[in-house]
Order: structure tokens, then sequence, then C-alpha cells
């Protein structure tokens, strides 16, 4: 594996085309690290959702990761989590290597966005399937800790964002049913982070409300947070990402969720 630098980001190459732009802060820093997974509808990356937010947990103290998955041809089936799987990995073990720790002493969370908040989701709701991931150790270093799910896709069933489902299970009904992550769930899913806008036509808040609910069963730490406007895809919220061609305007209170994950995070890593 070539790993190559530019201005101080680190690009690490991953299977299927994949890969990762690590935002490693200093030697000392911290022990905790956020793997972002952009959003795009698994058709393209949001780049409005990757480095603007590593640099936002870069001053909130985490080493960060932006993950640029497989997004064609379609349909990708697993490609997508088996890249994330492995970003979580190298993740730990890049900041093992960079604090002089162990990996197991290593804390990971996954941010995703919309389409990237469904692959987050994914790899949160079936990290331990061991025929999807088979185990070579005991200590599983691909286990998210944490999940920040922002507008996340979730459902395959009447809020569905379809052209997402179509992109990644194609025209297999099963496959797609796996993919409705309300029904993955278990005791095993990490303490979740969620955020949506009741305004988001694109994908309905409802999905978060579905997550939220099987986490509650499952007895699985959870928060929720629901902002009463906002288009859909409003990344961090800022100025800095505003894209006012598509409605996404900055909003101060919505962008009050990244400060809430923050602290969340640190109650829960």
């Amino acid at each position: 594996m070539e790993i190559t630098a530019n201005h101080g980001v680190f690009h690490i190459p991953l299977e299927n085309e994949g890969w990762l732009d690590a935002y490693l802060l200093a030697e000392g820093s911290t022990r905790q690290a956020v793997v972002i997974c952009p959003g795009g509808g698994y058709q393209m990356i949001s780049h409005r959702e990757g480095k603007p937010v590593a640099e936002a947990f870069n001053q909130a103290g985490f080493h960060a990761f932006v993950l640029h998955y497989k997004v064609a041809p379609a349909p990708l089936g697993w490609q997508p989590l088996h890249q994330l799987s492995q970003a979580v990995a190298e993740a730990r073990q890049q900041v093992a290597l960079a604090e002089n720790t162990a990996v197991s002493g290593v804390k990971v969370a996954v941010c995703g966005f919309s389409a990237g908040g469904h692959l987050a989701g994914s790899l949160g709701t079936l990290w331990h399937r061991n025929d999807l991931f088979p185990a070579t150790t005991s200590f599983k270093l691909h286990r998210p800790d944490a999940l920040v799910l922002c507008y996340p896709v979730i459902s395959a069933r009447e809020c569905a964002h379809a052209a997402s489902f179509q992109q990644l299970a194609g025209p297999d009904p099963e496959l797609c049913q796996l993919f409705s992550l309300e029904e993955q769930v278990t005791d095993q899913t990490p303490p979740t982070f969620l955020w949506h806008t009741l305004a988001d036509e694109l994908v309905p808040a409802k999905n978060s409300l579905l997550f939220l609910e099987a986490l509650m069963k499952a007895q699985v730490t959870a928060e929720l947070h629901l902002y009463p406007r906002g288009e859909h895809g409003l990344s961090l919220a800022t100025p800095a990402v505003e894209q006012p061609e598509n409605q996404r305007w900055a909003d101060p209170h919505v962008a009050t969720w990244f400060a809430l994950a923050v602290e969340w995070l640190a109650e829960t890593l």
C-alpha cells in the first residue's frame, strides 16, 4: 500500500479504487477519530460533506478521515460497505501509529450524510455479521464505536429514497430489504447521534425516526435532533458550505448540530 501526502492530507488507497483522505492531528493530540462518509445518492461524492467536515472535526480535537467510496457502476452491492469496513480499520491503525498506542485503545466514530449516512448505518448494524466480515482477529478493527448520522437514508420502505437503493441493490429485493436499516438494528449497534430537518422532502425525517425507534427497542444509546426548517443536504449549515442554487442556505440554528455531536462524542467515546 502506497500512502501519499498532499498539503498535509494523506491519501490512503483502499480496495476497488476507493481511498481515504487522512487529516491527522499532531502526535499526542487524541486517540479519537471520525471517519466521514459524504452523501450523493450512491451516485457521486459530495465535497461539501467531506473536507469541510473533516476540518471542523480537526478543530474540535479529532483525527479525521474522509472516505471516497465506490459510486459506479450500479448496482454497487457490498462494495461501499466493504470499503468503509476497511477504512475504519485503516483509520484505527493510522491513529495508533500516530499516537504510539495499541489499536484497541483507539476509538473511531463514523459520521455519514444522506446516502453516506446509510453507508455508516450499514456498518453500524452489520459489522458483527461473520458472513459479511469474516473474523480474522479477536479485536474487530472495523467496528465503529459510535455513529453520527446526518439526514440519513435509512428505510427501503414507504419513506425510501428510491434512487439510493436502486443504485445500491439494483433489482434484488432481498438485498434491498437487507439494506433497510431499521430492520437490522440489534444490541450490537453502536451508540448513535442523529439529526434531520422536518422540511427535508428528499429524505424525509421519518428515516431518522424509524432508526431511533429501532435503537430504543434494542436498548442502544441514542440522541436525535429535529430542526423545523432547512433543505436536504445542509452539511455543516455554515456560510462556507452554502449552495444557493439548491436552496441550501447557512442556518445558525441548524448549525448547532455539530457542537451537539462533538459534545455527545466526548461523552460516548
